[in-house]
């Protein structure tokens, strides 16, 4: 106990036989280590507790343990807002909206962080930065605040448009998932009409002006997603996303990862593992592969061992590689399935011990070799360059990396139509950045790690994650 208390307890005559018989003083300070939820039910013991709650030393000090304002509380005297309203009607009221979230965009999807600012709560929407610079920090903007503007009630507001805050609402629909409505959306219009708001979005999107996009279905693509986002006006409805939980036998750490989608621009993915399989599931989307789909999936069980750094410039050397552990994966994919179905039908009578085959030699040291690169036996580095015709919106990508792994990319026409696994490799460079060679479509993305301290965004347990990785690919079908 800190030294303040056992002074209090030195100085008391005799022991106390109830604790109405403590000091006032060394009460607020036992009070004061109590969670917020559980103090109105000490409220209620007597008037005595119920007078010492009143404090604003105990609701200082929940709202900095339980919240992390280290803002002067004491300015909020000016105002006549005590700590107790901070904690009871703005942090406490609000405290289920705190966290990563995904709105409800269509296929365009996005990443929203509710964190506490002070003496504000704020939605924070996530951008990735300008294409193709992929290494670059995220870019946000805020889209709404809540605070305690009087002893009332807090107030909600919306952020969005560029004539400053103005009325908002928030509404807690059910558990992991809420809505925001903008009671004021003139604010979101500008002088100069839809022309003018919509050459403002393409600066603030892309970073460039229309005329600076000389390709025609690029143009098309952004002015759709301009028409299709704009319609909301920041009414939406957002659900809870967690960050990946992370392992020691992880080939890197999961996560949230930005990458280049050829003339979609910049999109955020998670990456995450699951045994013998990685997975890149879309936090952000497009029209072809909406947020929320699962746009890449890693086999740790086939490496992939790349040609010499002469050989690597022959795009038919990489297919010709690919396309047989292609054909490695099916084979033993049958082989399960034909050996599911035998074991079925085996009568009780033993067997002899069959020698090993080749095959399955070659799927064992396989295995070894990815385990291996699992629990960290890091393998040296080898040059890396990517075969001639495949396209890279980003030329400045890593010349070096660490290993590669047969994968599946998800590719689809307009509107999700016609979507199917295609074969690609995954291309493990560093700790943060991989990239991916789309083999149908002779493309290449590269992914960066998204290097933000997310607070309020670890799922409760494994399961938890797994629940919400298949509700928002649900949402996405």
């Amino acid at each position: 106990m800190p030294s303040i208390s056992i002074a209090f307890l030195r100085a008391w005559p005799g022991p106390a036989r109830s604790l109405l018989e403590l000091p006032p003083e060394l009460l607020v300070h036992i009070f004061g280590y109590l969670p917020g939820p559980d103090l109105p039910r000490l409220a209620q013991v007597c008037g005595a507790f119920r007078r010492l709650l009143r404090t604003d030393t105990i609701w200082r000090r929940r709202c900095r343990e339980e919240y992390g304002v280290c803002e002067n509380l004491r300015k909020l005297e000016i105002t006549g807002v005590s700590c107790r309203d901070v904690y009871a009607k703005l942090l406490h009221r609000y405290r289920h909206i705190l966290g990563l979230w995904q709105p409800d965009i269509g296929p365009y999807g996005g990443l929203l962080n509710v964190v506490v600012d002070g003496f504000f709560i704020i939605g924070w929407m996530y951008l990735p930065p300008h294409d193709p610079h992929v290494d670059d920090p995220m870019r946000f903007k805020p889209l709404f605040r809540v605070h305690l503007m009087e002893r009332t009630s807090a107030t909600v507001e919306c952020m969005y448009g560029h004539k400053g805050p103005h009325s908002g609402n928030i509404q807690i629909v059910k558990k992991d998932e809420f809505s925001t409505k903008c009671n004021q959306t003139d604010h979101h219009r500008m002088s100069g009409g839809r022309q003018e708001e919509f050459r403002t979005w393409l600066r603030e999107e892309w970073g460039r002006t229309l005329e600076d996009i000389f390709h025609e279905h690029m143009q098309e693509l952004i002015l759709m997603k301009f028409i299709y986002t704009s319609q909301y006006d920041n009414c939406l409805t957002y659900r809870r996303i967690y960050l990946p939980p992370s392992s020691p036998d992880d080939l890197i750490k999961p996560g949230l990862f930005k990458g280049t989608y050829g003339s979609h621009g910049l999109e955020i993915i998670m990456l995450s593992f699951h045994g013998k399989k990685a997975k890149g599931t879309k936090i952000t989307g497009d029209p072809n592969i909406p947020a929320g789909q699962q746009t890449v999936e890693i086999d740790l069980l086939h490496p992939i061992q790349l040609p010499d750094i002469e050989n690597q410039h022959n795009f038919n050397e990489l297919s010709r590689i690919i396309l047989e552990v292609q054909e490695q994966v099916r084979r033993e994919q049958q082989q399960e399935e034909e050996e599911g179905a035998g074991c079925s039908r085996q009568s009780a009578t033993p067997q002899a011990e069959q020698p090993a085959q080749e095959g399955d030699a070659g799927a064992e040291e396989t295995a070894d070799r990815a385990g291996a690169a699992a629990q960290g036996s890091e393998p040296a580095s080898q040059p890396f360059v990517l075969p001639l015709g495949v396209i890279s919106r980003n030329k400045d990508y890593p010349r070096t990396c660490r290993m590669c792994f047969y994968g599946t990319g998800l590719i689809a026409g307009h509107g999700f139509t016609s979507p199917e696994r295609t074969p690609g490799a995954f291309v493990l460079f560093d700790d943060d950045r991989f990239g991916f060679i789309w083999l149908e479509l002779k493309s290449f993305s590269l992914y960066s790690r998204i290097k933000v301290a997310f607070q309020n965004a670890e799922a409760p347990s494994r399961e938890a994650f797994e629940e919400m990785l298949k509700n928002i690919q649900s949402l996405a079908t």
